[in-house]
């Protein structure tokens, strides 16, 4: 081979990447939403969400208080932090953190956890003051240029301003606040209500700026968040003053029916594939106006579109894989109202009247599964192939499971609240956790667990489990202790996984082959 035979094979070698094996359920990270993030007494994953990047570490807030901490956007671990306002939002600027919120003074620290120190309230001043009514759904952006601009709602209909701040002191304005563009009922998803049926009235807020080949992307969330039509659309400029034109494919992010509802007021950062993330609020109907956190990833069209699919299945974690487009793990639910199904082989414990078993398993986050006070053990075995003795009998390889139980903080029991601590297991050990185990079984009768979380003592309500792919017909879910403050609730019991084979029926289905 001459040298320039050679010469080209090493260009080759040089600009051809190797190729990426594809990740494999059991072997490659996931995430279901909502993300099973960690609760503790001075903080609350409660939404309104701020996630920064900072040598290689992420950090979240929300409204609640605190923050959590990872380096893969995956396992958050929880750290208290002061003075962390509603709404919060920090960046960091010439080296120092700068935090702010709702009705909150600005405040710097010298790490992302603080302590922070208070700089005092925004300095407006009347000649400049035009749309400022005080902070409220704050966003800092720092342009390429190191320039900051403070974006923020203007509280109702009236939109969303920018002011450009002065570099040597943020709590300044460096010019007069510009109104970027108000509600408009054309845009029938910024309406309130529940079908957006109002037709003049609207909540604008949650601003997010974000950056992209030269583009400006300007997020924004209505109709608020006591609505599953809580959403979110954005605005494009070539400047970070405008003029925003109102893109195409709003809205951005909308969901309104599943577990994963009301997705709004997030933020965007890069993960550690490089790739850009998008985190929202997601909307509970129970208890109503619940909050949690949900994250995806953002594709762009060959227009410059900004795009986010809404996911509540497992989805590979970042890095998995380099297309955004194929995110999804392809592990579909297998348990949705398999209780109520006819001819199910299910069974459950107990329950009480108005909170029954098939509701753990509807799919819906407006709904739970409460059992009997006196229930030591409270059981729910779902047969995932309900079959007359006509059918084929369908078994399936389940690989995850997401539990998501009824907060227990601020509930009012309508029942004896004696009866909590009398029950039969009340006498176990105290715990603030949820403590169970996932068992599964080809005939309903011979049972094997594969996960085991009896010894669970992570403060969450929410876990997403992975299980090593096993092929099963019956899955059954086993509470064997749960914090004593209130009876216990399952909001949804969510089984994953693919069909694998047929079993021939009972009986032969004329014209059928066995």
């Amino acid at each position: 081979m001459n040298c320039k035979s050679l010469l080209a094979v090493s260009i080759l070698l040089t600009f051809v990447a190797p190729a990426v094996a594809a990740p494999q359920v059991g072997k490659a990270s996931r995430y279901c939403n909502p993300l099973p993030i960690v609760s503790s007494a001075g903080g609350s994953a409660a939404g309104d969400v701020t996630v920064i990047r900072e040598q290689g570490k992420y950090y979240m807030y929300c409204t609640g208080g605190g923050a959590w901490v990872c380096d893969d956007m995956l396992n958050w671990t929880f750290h208290r932090v002061a003075n962390v306002p509603v709404a919060p939002h920090v960046v960091r600027y010439k080296g120092s953190f700068y935090m702010c919120g709702n009705d909150s003074p600005l405040y710097k620290a010298d790490h992302p956890l603080g302590p922070f120190t208070s700089l005092g309230p925004w300095k407006d001043t009347p000649d400049v003051a035009g749309g400022w009514n005080g902070a409220f759904d704050v966003d800092l952006f720092v342009d390429d240029d190191n320039q900051p601009y403070l974006y923020y709602s203007g509280k109702g209909v009236s939109g969303i301003y920018v002011v450009p701040l002065d570099p040597n002191d943020l709590t300044r304005f460096a010019g007069r606040p510009r109104r970027l563009f108000g509600f408009n009922p054309d845009h029938v998803w910024e309406r309130y209500g529940q079908m957006n049926e109002y037709l003049d009235v609207a909540w604008i807020e949650g601003p997010w700026m974000q950056k992209y080949n030269g583009m400006y992307y300007l997020q924004y969330s209505a109709s608020g968040t006591q609505w599953k039509t809580y959403a979110s659309g954005y605005y494009t400029a070539r400047s970070p003053l405008g003029p925003f034109e109102y893109a195409p494919n709003n809205p951005l992010l909308r969901r309104t029916d599943g577990i994963v509802t009301g997705p709004a007021h997030g933020c965007v950062v890069e993960g550690p594939d490089g790739k850009l993330w998008q985190f929202y609020t997601i909307v509970f109907s129970n208890p109503p106006g619940g909050r949690r956190v949900g994250m995806d990833r953002i594709c762009f069209d060959r227009n410059g579109n900004m795009m986010v699919r809404i996911t509540d299945t497992p989805q590979w974690a970042p890095g998995a894989v380099s297309d955004p487009n194929r995110g999804d793990s392809g592990s579909i639910p297998l348990s949705i109202n398999k209780l109520r199904a006819m001819n199910a082989r299910s069974q459950f414990s107990s329950e009480r009247l108005g909170h029954y078993a098939a509701y753990a398993v509807d799919n819906s986050n407006g709904t739970w599964w409460e059992p009997e006070p006196n229930d030591a053990k409270p059981t729910l075995t779902i047969d995932l192939s309900p079959a007359t003795r006509f059918d084929r009998v369908q078994l399936f390889t389940v690989d995850s499971v997401r539990l998501i139980f009824l907060p227990s903080r601020g509930r009012r029991y309508l029942g004896n609240t004696s009866s909590l601590q009398t029950a039969p297991g009340a006498d176990r050990p105290v715990t603030n956790a949820y403590q169970y185990k996932v068992e599964v079984s080809l005939d309903g009768n011979e049972y094997s667990t594969v996960l085991d979380q009896t010894k669970n003592a992570a403060t969450r309500e929410i876990f997403f489990d992975e299980i090593s792919p096993v092929e099963c017909r019956f899955v059954r879910l086993s509470i064997t202790n749960w914090p004593r403050t209130s009876p216990l609730g399952i909001i949804e019991f969510t089984v994953f996984g693919r069909p694998s084979r047929s079993l021939p029926a009972e009986l032969p289905i004329p014209g059928m082959p066995r």
